[in-house]
């Protein structure tokens, strides 16, 4: 490729505080518009902020969770711009001084190969309202609900180090784990709890300087995102090929076009004539404080992988795919306790037989109506040999439907392991007789014919005979 694309993402993340940033107005999605408001969030001159204590807490996590230096002594400052869904005319935010920065999140490729992102700084703003546009019957109307009006955000900003697109989509992904976990937001991008703008340049390979940016907005998932910038990198490359300038702008990203499109010119800081707040104090923070804040974090998604790895001697692929949230991380480790001798086929039939549950249901885990101790103790009974496999993913749909436990579905169904060497022999003596051609090709050599064997006399019993039985009866017979 002649072009290197840059890709330096800014996410917007809401915390999930009962109220909002500056006042006491609750933060409820959904509620009827306008109101969640008082005199601060609308604006009214002469109603003064007061900063919310837990918001700050948070921002200090999602920044030491990030590997990102605190700022001990911030401030908060005035963005200004005019807009109809905001009402003081400006924003407030933080500029030069941020609570966070110079942190950096490592992300696992496809292929495994692990990247280092920097992110350049974390800091806390306001968001704005909401403009409802409605056409009825040819007449154009706009709505204002200031309801989001001093809903308290985490501005998460990358240095330009994102290299493709499927970086920018692992490199959101890894985010939202580490935001979950520590469990400063929901995360729901429906509900606008995280959201996302990218800005994409490219240049010649070999080139140190950076490229004209676009800024593109208006992307509703990770997998949008990285549509939105797979187009962009198209766009800017058949420009430059022609000779053309690319243009700094902010695009709007169309999901059903699968298109980006102007929207306008890209502003400068400058623009904005960012001043320090003089109705908010700055903000100094002791280092008792901040390690009183570090000492109460969780364990960290890496930390959790590289533990499972260690202890429950589990791949990497596993582990990566059950710490993936926090909520399934905790699963598997309550169903290891149940049966700690074999953590890798508790991890299975997680990985295999509950994530398709859950992918054809479309829910979330907690939906599930089977108990992590239930796996465990379902794994535990196929490895005593009291079910086959077979039928514990009988008696694993059961579950789904129910929510009976192992022991209520086995009696209730009937489902007991045949165990008897007398009924089964007899049962391999007529399999035998009646199947001389495979039991010639194991005679000759051809040991996986006594595969079909095997499956005739598990046909035979229902599926109830013991594998492991019926596997060493059939060999001491063929080989009499």
């Amino acid at each position: 490729m002649k072009y290197e694309t840059v890709i330096g993402l800014e996410v917007h993340v809401q915390l999930n505080t009962n109220t909002k940033l500056f006042c006491g107005c609750p933060t409820q999605f959904g509620a009827p518009p306008n109101s969640q408001t008082c005199p601060v969030c609308q604006g009214h001159p002469g109603a003064l902020p007061v900063l919310n204590e837990v918001s700050l807490t948070k921002a200090i996590q999602a920044g030491l969770s990030l590997n990102c230096s605190i700022n001990h002594f911030s401030k908060f400052d005035r963005k200004n711009y005019f807009y109809p869904d905001l009402p003081k005319a400006y924003q407030i935010s933080q500029f030069d001084l941020p609570f966070c920065k110079d942190g950096f999140l490592e992300i696992t490729l496809d292929n495994g190969e692990s990247r280092k992102i920097g992110i350049n700084r974390i800091h806390m703003e306001e968001d704005a309202g909401k403009l409802i546009h409605s056409d009825v019957s040819g007449v154009n109307e706009s709505y204002v609900d200031l309801n989001r009006c001093g809903v308290p955000l985490l501005e998460i900003v990358t240095e330009p180090d994102l290299r493709s697109s499927e970086e920018a989509y692992h490199y959101l992904t890894a985010l939202k784990s580490i935001l979950k976990y520590i469990n400063v937001s929901d995360c729901n991008m429906e509900e606008g709890s995280l959201r996302c703008d990218a800005n994409i340049s490219l240049r010649p390979v070999g080139e140190t300087k950076l490229g004209t940016k676009a800024e593109i907005k208006n992307m509703n998932s990770f997998k949008g995102v990285q549509k939105a910038l797979d187009y962009e990198v198209k766009r800017q490359s058949r420009a430059l090929d022609k000779g053309e300038r690319i243009v700094q702008e902010t695009r709007l990203y169309n999901v059903d076009e699968d298109k980006t499109y102007t929207m306008r010119s890209k502003e400068e800081a400058h623009d904005y004539r960012y001043f320090p707040d003089p109705d908010l104090v700055p903000v100094v923070l002791e280092e008792s404080f901040v390690k009183a804040i570090e000492s109460d974090l969780p364990e960290l998604p890496t930390a959790k992988r590289e533990r499972f790895i260690k202890d429950y001697k589990i791949p990497e692929s596993d582990a990566r795919v059950l710490t993936e949230s926090l909520e399934l991380a905790k699963y598997y480790e309550d169903a290891v306790e149940v049966h700690p001798a074999n953590p890798k086929k508790i991890a299975n039939w997680i990985m295999a037989e509950l994530m398709r549950a859950l992918n054809e249901a479309g829910g979330e885990l907690s939906s599930i109506n089977i108990k992590a101790s239930e796996i465990g103790n379902l794994v535990k009974h196929i490895d005593e040999g009291k079910i086959s496999g077979k039928m514990g993913k009988s008696i694993f749909e059961e579950m789904l439907k129910s929510g009976d436990n192992v022991e209520s579905i086995i009696e209730r169904l009937g489902l007991k392991l045949m165990d008897n060497e007398g009924e089964i022999a007899a049962i391999i003596d007529e399999v035998i007789k009646n199947n001389p051609e495979a039991v010639a090709s194991y005679k000759a050599g051809k040991e996986k014919a006594i595969g079909s064997l095997v499956g005739q006399v598990m046909k035979a019993t229902k599926g109830q005979a013991n594998p492991a039985t019926v596997n060493k009866l059939l060999k001491e017979k063929l080989s009499a």
